[in-house]
């Protein structure tokens, strides 16, 4: 009871203080103040899934948005912006470095199948343009993205453990996994989320297949779940590039890049940009950071790979690499309701003008190769109040 009226307490001074600074038109000054006249606005969002409440019990809430939702947002966006490509974009970056004129673009990462069966046919209706980012080597397989993975493995342990997280590291130990801050396991209050996140920001993708197995192994695999989680295939992805969605990359496997070392980044970036150019047969030009982890190195080695644009997840941009830092506002369901569960106008206007920056900050190393993030969420400021109440990875 003590956490949901807390919860409750925050969403309603978050409602009031947005619809104070939105009525006096304090967000858009204060959105002017913290980025650059020129600075993009730039949406990133997940699954599109038919019933949120349903989905959200069995997978990662924080990565959902329903389309009832998706297309409020989009409408109350699309009467004070006006929508373009990632191409028209980012023509317009390079051209001279304006992209003023209240122009916003609309992303999806991971390239789920819902993306194709729900939020495809939404945007096309309303004639508003979109891009997609895929990992490249799930196209077509019935395989599921490595967060998804532990994510339903981690529930399956919490629902039959009695102490989950002590199992789960005692497991890692024998799996001879290097167990970075392992004093980070005592006194914290794990969940599914938490530890999902955590173990994300921490261990290489290699080591984070061999704990899943190891788990599915014991605990079994969720079926039911899995069948909602599965990848785009190459016609749908052919499909919509034909009409018009402009098709990114988000790496081969949804490495976090930051973790691997310079070869294995390189062939994720690479790999997943030589595929899809000969798959749909087109240039590839975009990339989005999986989690939006990158530093100074790794966009180096992002424009090595040949790509022209970079997004983010975060508010740092690189003075060096302005056009493969890009930033973007990550929404889901939740990441504009008021007190009441209602749809606010004045929390989306605060998240486009990137007001709630200034409280939710940055917590990536910009600068270093390779070094862990400290526990907490993998969400973006978009969603920080709700991830800090359910502790959920929500910028995979």
């Amino acid at each position: 009871m003590m956490r949901s009226d807390g919860i409750c307490a925050r969403k309603l001074v978050k409602a009031g203080l947005a619809r104070a600074l939105f009525w006096t038109g304090t967000d858009a000054l204060l959105g002017a103040l913290l980025d650059p006249p020129w600075t993009p606005v730039v949406l990133g969002y997940h699954r599109v899934v038919p019933d949120f409440r349903v989905e959200a019990r069995q997978t990662i809430a924080a990565m959902l948005i329903a389309p009832r939702m998706l297309e409020q947002q989009l409408d109350w966006i699309g009467r004070r912006y006006r929508f373009v490509s990632l191409d028209e974009l980012g023509e317009r970056l390079e051209r001279d470095g304006d992209a003023a004129g209240r122009l916003v673009a609309v992303t999806f990462d991971d390239g789920y199948r819902d993306f194709y069966e729900q939020a495809f046919p939404l945007l096309q209706r309303k004639g508003i343009p979109s891009a997609v980012f895929v990992v490249t080597d799930l196209v077509g397989r019935r395989e599921l993205l490595a967060h998804d993975r532990l994510y339903l493995a981690l529930r399956r342990g919490f629902a039959q453990c009695e102490n989950p997280a002590l199992v789960l590291r005692s497991l890692i130990l024998e799996l001879g996994i290097g167990m970075p801050a392992a004093e980070r396991w005592l006194g914290v209050e794990w969940t599914p989320e938490r530890l999902t996140a955590w173990l994300l920001r921490t261990l290489r993708q290699g080591d984070i297949r061999r704990v899943v197995e190891a788990i599915e192994y014991v605990l079994g695999v969720d079926d039911e779940a899995t069948h909602n989680l599965l990848p785009l295939t190459w016609s749908m992805l052919a499909r919509m590039q034909r009409a018009g969605v402009v098709i990114g990359s988000h790496t081969r496997t949804h490495a976090w890049l930051t973790l691997e070392d310079h070869a294995q980044a390189l062939d994720e970036l690479h790999g997943s940009r030589v595929t899809l150019e000969s798959r749909l047969g087109v240039p590839v030009q975009h990339f989005a950071y999986p989690d939006g982890q990158f530093n100074r190195a790794m966009a180096e080695l992002v424009a090595v790979a040949g790509y022209r644009f970079g997004y983010t997840t975060c508010n740092h941009r690189d003075s060096e690499q302005p056009l493969l830092t890009i930033p973007r506002r990550m929404l889901w369901q939740n990441a504009c309701l008021d007190e009441r569960g209602r749809f606010c106008p004045a929390i989306l206007s605060c998240h486009v003008h990137n007001v709630f920056g200034l409280v939710g900050g940055c917590d990536q190393d910009h600068v270093a190769w390779g070094s862990p993030s400290p526990v907490g969420s993998v969400a973006t400021a978009a969603h920080a109040e709700e991830l800090s109440a359910r502790g959920g990875a929500g910028s995979c």
